[in-house]
Parts: C-alpha cells; sequence; structure tokens
C-alpha cells in the first residue's frame, strides 16, 4: 500500500482530498449502479474512514443515487469521486482507485456484487468473488 497521506482528486482538479489513515479494504465492484454512474465495465473502490477523509481543495457535487446511498463527483469536469451508503457501510466513504494519485499503489483484495458482472469480461485473478457485499465468496 502507498505511504500516508493517500490523495486524489478529479481530472480538472478542482476538487482535491486526503485520506490519513490506512484503507480499510480494496475492491472490484460489478453492480449495476456502478456500471451507470461511471461508464465502465467495472470499478473499483478504496474504502476509509469517513472521519479520516478530508476534502482539501473545492467541494463534491452528490447525487442521491438510491434511498441513502449519495456519490460524489466534480461538478465541473463530471469526474465520479465517491460513494456513500448509509445502510451498507455507515462510517466509510469509498473512492474510485482512478482518482488516486498512485492508484497502483491501491491493488483490489476482493470482488463485490460478482453475481451482476458482465459475463464478457473475464479479470483473470485469484481474488475471493463475494455476490453481493457479504464476505462469502460466490462460487460462480
Amino acid at each position: 500500500m502507498s505511504e500516508l497521506p493517500l490523495e486524489g482528486g478529479c481530472l480538472c482538479g478542482a476538487v482535491r482530498y486526503r485520506i490519513d489513515a490506512p484503507p480499510l479494504w480494496t475492491a472490484y465492484c460489478h453492480c449495476t449502479t456502478c456500471r451507470h454512474s461511471t461508464g465502465a465495465p467495472v470499478t473499483m473502490f478504496v474504502g476509509a474512514r469517513t472521519d479520516s477523509v478530508r476534502f482539501t481543495a473545492g467541494e463534491r457535487a452528490t447525487y442521491a443515487s438510491s434511498p441513502g446511498v449519495r456519490r460524489g463527483f466534480c461538478a465541473r469536469c463530471g469526474t465520479p469521486l465517491t460513494y456513500e451508503s448509509e445502510r451498507l457501510a455507515p462510517g466509510e466513504t469509498h473512492f474510485y482507485v482512478s482518482t488516486f494519485d498512485e492508484p497502483h499503489a491501491l491493488p483490489p483484495a476482493f470482488h463485490v456484487f460478482y453475481r451482476e458482472r458482465l459475463e464478457w469480461l473475464d479479470i483473470s485473478d485469484s481474488l475471493p468473488r463475494h455476490a453481493t457485499t457479504s464476505r462469502r465468496p460466490d462460487d460462480g
């Protein structure tokens, strides 16, 4: 993992963030709503304790994509930045790995929502695959 603090931001540089604690986890997400919100066939998140996160430049715009879920993005360039869920992960802020200054230092540890994956995309790794967000591996 990268040394602390972890820093990143949007494409245009208007929004910047800093995380002062080690990541809670790193994972690929195959869910339909993440694909729709990013336009990518799979996303990857880095989970952080919300109390360790500071936005150091600009301000995120947010969109309530479903009850209790807020997705953060840059209102100027449109870069998706964060995901927060009161139900699935209270007290956590999830950042898209591609927005970090050093994303190569944050490799994935597992897959979530694997049942929703696009079957034509094969990520050949030996990481655990979870059917939903639970910690039970999916055999599929």
